[in-house]
């Protein structure tokens, strides 16, 4: 059972924004006069912006990262193939792109006639300069330098409504004053009802956006007093919430049971229906049937590419390129085994459940679904089953009722573990509270009392010959083995979750996807199309597919399945440009004090 005191996010009061003040207060309309009056107003008013925390704001989405290296999507993304034009109409810079931001500085300049306890009115005023921050940080990595607005703008505001942007530094600065406001006034966890902000909330974005711009300006060179402090600032409020003793990495329980030999505890994790006592969820999105559902539990054609499948290490901690354990990709099959326990449990294969059936058994999927196009398919053999829960009842539109983690814990590991690295701070013990500790979780006893552990990292890991791509570091610039680790455990760990592509934009690295198998899928051979064949009503799946013949890492000549055309694989270059999107058209045509346009658009 779901706990009753959760926060439903619904729209109850927008209206407001726009009623005239008179010197009348009608009777059954919301106005200035009569609304800001008692702490519950400010309450009901900052229910609006919860809807904004998922992303894409309104719900949980398990096709996130979908524009990234680690995924194959068959609509070729136009950032990836240099054919993104600057956009005539609204992207994200119209007015209504703005509302939010509108909304809270309204709430700023209207709560103070709220007569009621301190510490209640305190907290209000920090969760909506947390939403204003939140807002505020989706424009910086979208736009770069965006105009900061800290008041409710009126139509007669022509100066302001008309002037330039302000310096990303600015607005992080201001971004980070809100959270820093937030931190030091939002209640506890235990003081506030399941699904609301609270103080580690805030010291989870905090950390997030310092780290975000702390690398950002690291990877483009500049001056150590800039980006420095703001990692200082991302280890510490990562090591506060660390330190507060109330999350942990647990390994959870399996919600389902294929084979003894391929726990499925970390699939569990993120089919729950209930994370409102998971001890790894800092916030969650309650989701209850009738109420708000969501639709996790139809994703299904999500191609992932043979780059991803390849950076999961064996289960002794090493790359596949260095382990003895590694068997090869001459199917899914092998290709799972010995490996990181991760990947069975986020990529489907014989060893997850494809569905239930009427007893409520699961039922295996002995190959992952046919290749090619429509929604029971994927591009490139290897699909995404991280958020998927096997039960037909979850699979109706809408109808998905698991949680969904907004803030998790994993990722306040993975920021203090990359940030004292950066600082030069990471020793044996930042590595054994972090990594070693998402590592740790991964542990299990096989069916024959075995004791399968997963592979420490220590401060000196070998160099995976992997990190180097056609004689060229994959990065597009060489760091150290124990960074390249930092970032892949980074990778595969929140992988789906939304961070992909920020990763790539702050660490200046969007030469991933010139690694050709970014674009690849499953290996194909002669056993693979039988098999195939003979799980898809005797019909092969491979008839009409292209394939890439390579000479791999390991010696072997493979054709691995490819999604796109020769034409269009030519076009995979990276451009710096597509690290910010373009000004539209129509908004610096209004208002051209916006300009200069994004480099290189």
């Amino acid at each position: 059972m779901k706990a009753k005191n959760f926060i439903l996010y619904a729209v109850l009061i927008c209206g407001i924004l726009s009623c005239d003040v008179t010197d009348r207060i009608p009777e059954n309309t919301f106005t200035d006069l009569n609304y800001w009056t008692k702490v519950e107003d400010m309450k009901l008013f900052s229910r609006y912006f919860y809807s904004t925390l998922s992303s894409p704001p309104g719900g949980a989405d398990g096709y996130l990262d979908g524009n990234s290296d680690i995924t194959v999507p068959q609509d070729a993304p136009g950032n990836f193939f240099d054919t993104r034009v600057v956009p005539t109409g609204d992207d994200g810079w119209s007015s209504g792109d703005w509302a939010n931001i509108r909304r809270c500085n309204y709430f700023m300049t209207h709560y103070q006639t709220v007569s009621g306890d301190a510490a209640d009115i305190d907290h209000y005023v920090a969760e909506v300069r947390f939403f204003r921050a939140n807002e505020y940080f989706s424009k910086v990595k979208r736009f770069g330098d965006v105009p900061w607005f800290d008041k409710d703008l009126k139509d007669n505001d022509v100066e302001l409504l008309y002037k330039g942007r302000d310096s990303r530094m600015l607005v992080i600065g201001k971004v980070i004053e809100d959270l820093e406001f937030a931190v030091e006034k939002l209640k506890l966890p235990s003081q506030v009802p399941a699904g609301q902000l609270h103080k580690y909330c805030a010291l989870q974005m905090l950390s997030r956006v310092c780290l975000f711009e702390a690398t950002w300006q690291k990877y483009r060179n500049a001056a150590e007093s800039v980006w420095k402090p703001l990692m200082e600032k991302a280890a510490k409020a990562a090591k506060d919430i660390m330190d507060a003793n109330i999350y942990s990495i647990e390994q959870g329980t399996a919600k389902y049971v294929m084979d003894n030999y391929h726990p499925l505890m970390y699939t569990g994790k993120f089919i729950q229906e209930d994370l409102t006592k998971d001890k790894e969820c800092i916030l969650p999105r309650i989701y209850i049937n009738g109420i708000l559902t969501n639709q996790l539990a139809r994703n299904r054609s999500f191609g992932l590419s043979k780059d991803f499948i390849e950076q999961f290490l064996d289960i002794d901690g090493k790359p596949i390129a260095l382990s003895s354990k590694y068997l090869g990709d001459d199917s899914v099959f092998m290709e799972i085994q010995n490996r990181d326990p991760r990947l069975w449990n986020i990529v489907s294969n014989r060893f997850v459940p494809l569905t239930v059936n009427e007893k409520g058994e699961p039922v295996s999927n002995l190959v992952d679904l046919p290749v090619g196009s429509g929604a029971e398919q994927n591009a490139t053999g290897y699909t995404a089953v991280k958020f998927r829960d096997p039960n037909p009842e979850q699979w109706n539109a809408n109808s998905t009722t698991t949680d969904w983690y907004i803030f998790r814990y994993a990722e306040t590991l993975l920021n203090y573990a990359e940030a004292k690295y950066e600082l030069g701070l990471c020793d044996q013990n930042v590595l054994d509270i972090t990594v070693n500790r998402l590592r740790a979780r991964l542990d299990y006893t096989d069916a024959d009392g075995n004791a399968i552990t997963m592979g420490r990292l220590n401060l000196n890991p070998p160099a995976d010959p992997l990190a180097t791509v056609n004689g060229k570091p994959r990065y597009g610039y060489a760091i150290t083995p124990l960074l390249y680790e930092i970032r892949r455990e980074r990778c595969i760990e929140l992988s789906f979750e939304g961070f992909r592509w920020a990763d790539i934009c702050r660490w200046k690295a969007g030469e991933l996807i010139e690694n050709p198998k970014t674009m690849y899928g499953i290996a194909v051979n002669d056993d693979v199309i039988e098999l195939y064949t003979r799980m898809n009503s005797k019909t092969d799946p491979f008839k009409d597919s292209k394939f890439a013949t390579i000479t791999d890492w390991d010696g072997k000549t493979k054709k691995l399945l490819r999604v796109y055309s020769d034409e269009l694989e030519a076009k995979r270059k990276w451009n710096d440009k597509y690290y910010l999107d373009p000004l539209p058209q129509n908004q610096t045509t209004l208002n051209p004090n916006i300009l200069p346009q994004n480099p290189g658009w």
